[in-house]
């Protein structure tokens, strides 16, 4: 039996490689594995022994060869009879790390495409019912067990060919929207995502679905509790996007992916004493999330609550002692890595669009008096909080804390309405944000009557100046900013 083994990443090459020896397995190699095992005592055979042919080019021509090819294609040996190629009848194989070199200079980028190796594994995985294609370290435990025990079936050899197609394509894609980053303009024409699954959720939105998560990277550490669901998963991203907007403290309370309570303050344990104040009702069994380390005073706090999902850029000992107290607590700690554009799928096809991240750089005050320095912060604050409610989204804020929010509502007199009545009391003085412009006046009426005294929204509507003038009438003071914020 035959091995051809040609890897970028040698982690437990010495194992695989001796363990396949000591089985009786010829090895065949390229340069620089062929060098890693000769300095390990593993015997193997050069390549070009085989084929007869250097490599050439700086090595970027060595596995292409008939001699290669035919060996692993071969659909049965006797196809091989006359020719002077013998089988191949495993392809060890693992890539250049592209992703490394994404961003360097264009020539060193282009030299990390891995031709070769790409060619093998594809060649392998085509042939699955005779050559065994290992694509990763990971599955070296795996197959060798397999050999020594003689169990190594057609179902393992389609899981590792399964395996190595999915490796190629994420590869393809990898290269293509790098190219397009930095060749193309806005987004790319074609739509190329291949995401390995880091976890098999319990069930989607319904216990009747599947479910499961996908990323490109290690997004998030997971300290303590119980799995995380896929709706957890979705409310989690919604808590963190918001609360990073804020420099200072902040905490941020979801539920059903929409924010029910938001808040600055001196230190975390007040920011979120005054989140978790801005709707107690709707706050139980959310997701809270923070910008900052979490700190043990804040843990006590939210040990006394029930949430299901606590998640911030980091935790101390003392907050994780605290918390894991709470058994079915979910502990997340989140990394810094964002996709780079949002999808949303549809029956028919797939939407995409840039995220929604362009700030505030200026507004325009339309009302005949200004907001005060108080009614300013807490109107900004507002702003950035009413883009992560579903539209039509309204939001109330007094004291740059959340106190009501309407969201999801056809009509935005209705959001106005329902962030009235969340607010209550608390309406009196506060400001009020739109995430779009409001069509009529009686939006506005509402929120005075509520108790309201300043708006900030897009503007835009051909109503304008009725609406203006509701504002005027009322002694309040409004700003537009010039862009909607939807979220649907």
């Amino acid at each position: 039996m035959r091995a051809l083994i040609s890897v970028s990443n040698k982690e437990k090459l010495d194992y695989f490689a001796s363990a396949l020896q000591e089985m009786r397995w010829d090895i065949i190699s390229t340069g620089g594995t062929y060098k890693f095992l000769k300095e390990h005592g593993i015997s193997a055979k050069k390549v070009e022994d085989i084929t007869g042919f250097p490599e050439i080019l700086n090595g970027r021509v060595k596995t292409l060869h008939p001699v290669i090819h035919g060996g692993i294609l071969a659909e049965n040996v006797e196809d091989l009879n006359g020719t002077g190629i013998e089988a191949i009848d495993m392809v060890v194989v693992n890539l250049y790390p592209f992703e490394k070199f994404k961003d360097a200079g264009e020539a060193e980028m282009v030299e990390n495409i891995d031709i070769g190796g790409v060619a093998l594994l594809r060649a392998a995985a085509k042939n699955y019912h005779r050559v065994i294609v290992v694509s990763s370290p990971a599955q070296y435990e795996e197959v060798l067990n397999a050999l020594k025990t003689g169990t190594l079936n057609e179902e393992m050899r389609k899981k590792y060919a399964m395996r190595a197609f999915a490796l190629t394509a994420s590869y393809d894609a990898l290269i293509y929207n790098a190219l397009w980053r930095r060749f193309g303009e806005g987004l790319p024409e074609h739509l190329l995502i291949a995401r390995p699954m880091r976890q098999r959720l319990r069930y989607g939105e319904n216990p009747h679905q599947r479910g499961a998560f996908y990323s490109l990277h290690d997004a998030y550490v997971q300290h303590h509790g119980k799995e995380l669901s896929f709706n957890n998963l979705y409310d989690l991203d919604s808590a963190y996007a918001l609360v990073r907007e804020f420099d200072e403290p902040a905490a941020v309370v979801v539920k059903h992916a929409n924010p029910c309570g938001a808040a600055i303050g001196a230190t975390l344990a007040d920011a979120f004493e005054r989140a978790w104040a801005g709707d107690p009702m709707s706050a139980y069994g959310s997701i809270v999330a923070f910008n900052n380390v979490l700190d043990g005073n804040t843990a006590l706090l939210l040990k006394k609550k029930f949430i299901e999902v606590v998640v911030a850029p980091g935790f101390t000992e003392d907050a994780l002692r605290v918390l894991k107290k709470k058994k079915n607590l979910r502990i997340v700690e989140m990394k810094d890595s964002a996709e780079e554009i949002e999808l949303r799928m549809l029956r028919f096809g797939v939407l995409a669009q840039d995220w929604n991240t362009k700030e505030l750089e200026g507004y325009r005050v339309v009302s005949k008096r200004k907001p005060t320095d108080a009614e300013l912060n807490d109107l900004l604050f507002a702003w950035k909080v009413v883009k992560y409610v579903k539209s039509n989204a309204i939001v109330f804020v007094k004291d740059r804390m959340l106190v009501g929010a309407g969201a999801g509502q056809m009509s935005r007199v209705d959001a106005v309405k329902i962030a009235a009545m969340k607010a209550g009391a608390r309406a009196k003085g506060a400001v009020m944000a739109s995430d779009a412009f409001f069509p009529f006046r009686d939006g506005v009426d509402t929120a005075y009557e509520a108790g309201v005294s300043a708006v900030i929204q897009p503007g835009g509507s051909i109503r304008d100046d009725e609406v203006i003038a509701a504002v005027d009438e009322h002694n309040m003071a409004m700003l537009f900013t010039g862009f909607r914020v939807f979220r649907h």
